[in-house]
């Protein structure tokens, strides 16, 4: 057997334990107090236009109706350029996105090692946790409040790093889930030389002893073999999208609970700096404190299923002597040659998957960020009415993220149909936000013109995220070559990151240039839309058998 139930449910209850530590800080942190913790810095220490002479501190309430967008703007100085307060986030979140870009593309070979995964998890958790923690400690009015950035900037670098650790652990996870193990063993039972050649006993790296050395080859078995290779297929596929869902709502439920507890104070404290510097850091204690049963529970040496075409080359390198240094400059030439046209098409469908995900989730976090920001600058939401969105989104996330399995399971939609449905879904959004020029001035409703649509709108979007999270990286799992699942994740985290660094610049820059940043949302809905054609595009089945029999091939042997 593969591994043992009571094995398996230590490991899986690790990875589910890092999940609920930093889930916390994406929800209460990355996309509702950090980036208005960071408008609210620079617009303590920023002035009002025309004149930049007046604090903004002196407005003590939202501007009234008549009040044009000019005479209600604050900007900061940062350096020698005045830039918009709402932008300050937003380019700080862009600075962060494309640190992180470079950071996993370095740590992609290290945390292939097994022995080194669960370190490099460890490590940036407690850059992030601890870069959050510090917000506690660096008030607004401190001559240094620029610091600030530095922490965002910290806290996101050491997120996202630890995040590709945590997600190379899914593949395996998968493989080792009872009901997959039960299936595997039927195959082996047959002697089948496909799945069972690439699912080797992740305890010792070798083929199960167990296995017959003679295949049978009579037609009957040839019949059952290709039907319980199907089964496999299918089973492997649910438990990956299983486990990553529940990860997702593991990681909303803890959200939601410290969201419920920052509550007290942000409104005790009515919204001021530190009512949401102390969110910020308590998001960092609890990612902190959880991340301790992964430390206890997560292997120091995670097993992994190479096959067979790829294990001698495996033990080779490993028999070299360690060097971080040469891993690092190796990760950069890997992933250049990994980008070659040669490569690409070995894994065209892998390639293809990458490049929606470039748009989507650029597109889903911007119009998590942007919507946020529209709330407090736009429709001038209080701090508490930010909250309860922030509560009622990953409420909904839990719901979204339980439900779509469930609908999956009884219509026998694959996990590509359910991604597009979602996408479709999530592009309403932004869409109804352009719809608001039409509406505004002439409906007392509609279009995202009122506080009331964006307490109704976090409720479906929350449903809707909530199933995209678990469903884009499990589904992104059945096209990695085994073995190799952090590098591929590092490049997925690129992908996601690269496009991110793009977006919030992007509307940073629309809402500089327009005073208004409901034109962001043009440029959201084009960006979504035009990922659909592209995901659809993926063939499953061949992007699967691709990524089993793929075999990387540097451009010189000084390379692999």
């Amino acid at each position: 057997m593969l591994s043992s139930t009571g094995s398996f449910k230590k490991k899986l209850n690790g990875w589910l334990s890092y999940a609920f530590a930093s889930e916390v800080f994406v929800i209460v942190s990355l996309t509702l107090f950090l980036p208005i913790c960071l408008e609210q810095f620079a617009r303590d220490n920023g002035y009002l236009l025309p004149d930049k002479t007046e604090p903004c501190s002196v407005l003590q309430s939202p501007p009234a109706n008549g009040t044009s967008a000019v005479e209600s703007r604050c900007v900061v100085k940062i350096g020698w350029a005045w830039i918009d307060t709402a932008s300050f986030s937003l380019y700080i979140y862009s600075i962060s996105v494309a640190l992180q870009a470079i950071t996993v593309i370095s740590m992609g070979g290290i945390a292939d090692h097994p022995p080194h995964r669960k370190k490099l998890l460890l490590g940036f958790a407690a850059l992030g946790s601890i870069a959050a923690t510090l917000f506690l400690l660096l008030p607004s009015s401190s001559p240094i409040w620029y610091i600030s950035a530095l922490l965002a900037i910290a806290s996101n670098v050491g997120f996202g790093a630890s995040i590709v650790a945590m997600n190379a652990y899914i593949p395996s996870l998968a493989r080792e889930a009872p009901e997959v193990v039960k299936i595997f063993e039927q195959l082996q039972a047959l002697g089948d030389t496909s799945i069972a050649d690439t699912d080797s006993d992740p305890d010792t790296g070798t083929e199960n002893p167990t296995a017959p050395l003679l295949a049978s080859s009579s037609p009957a078995d040839v019949d059952k073999k290709s039907q319980l290779e199907a089964e496999y297929q299918a089973e492997l596929s649910r438990s990956t999208s299983r486990i990553s869902s529940l990860g997702i709502a593991l990681g909303y439920g803890a959200g939601i609970c410290l969201l419920i507890v920052a509550l007290i104070p942000v409104t005790k404290l009515h919204g001021s700096t530190f009512a949401l510097r102390l969110a910020i850091g308590l998001s960092g204690i609890w990612w902190a404190i959880f991340t301790i049963p992964a430390a206890l529970w997560l292997p120091n040496s995670h097993p992994v299923s190479i096959p067979p075409h790829r294990r001698n080359m495996q033990n080779s390198a490993d028999e070299k002597a360690w060097n971080t240094r040469r891993e690092i400059v190796a990760a950069w030439i890997r992933l250049g040659n990994m980008l070659r046209w040669t490569e690409i098409k070995k894994l065209r469908n892998t390639f293809k998957y990458l490049a929606a995900w470039f748009l989507l989730s650029d597109g889903f976090t911007t119009i998590t960020s942007t919507a946020i920001l529209f709330g407090k600058t736009t429709l001038h939401m209080t701090p508490s009415a930010l909250i309860l969105i922030g509560v009622l989104t990953p409420t909904s996330g839990i719901a979204g993220s339980l439900l779509w399995p469930v609908l999956q399971r009884k219509f026998g939609w694959s996990n590509l149909k359910v991604l597009v449905l979602l996408v479709i879904l999530a592009s309403m959004i932004p869409a109804y936000g352009c719809f608001g020029f039409i509406i505004q001035g002439r409906a007392r409703f509609g279009g995202l013109t009122t506080q009331g649509e964006m307490f109704g709108l976090a409720v479906y979007f929350g449903s809707v995220y909530g199933a995209f999270q678990g469903y884009a990286r499990a589904f992104y799992a059945e096209l990695l070559p085994p073995g190799e699942e952090a590098r591929w994740y590092g490049l997925f985290s690129i992908t996601d990151k690269s496009s991110s660094f793009i977006g919030p610049l992007v509307v940073g820059v629309i809402s500089d240039l327009t005073g208004n940043i409901r034109y962001a949302f043009f440029f959201l809905t084009f960006m979504i839309w035009l990922a659909v054609p592209i995901l659809m595009s993926v063939d499953v089945d061949r992007g699967r058998k691709d990524a089993q029999e793929y075999e990387y091939h540097a451009a010189s042997s000084s390379t692999t």
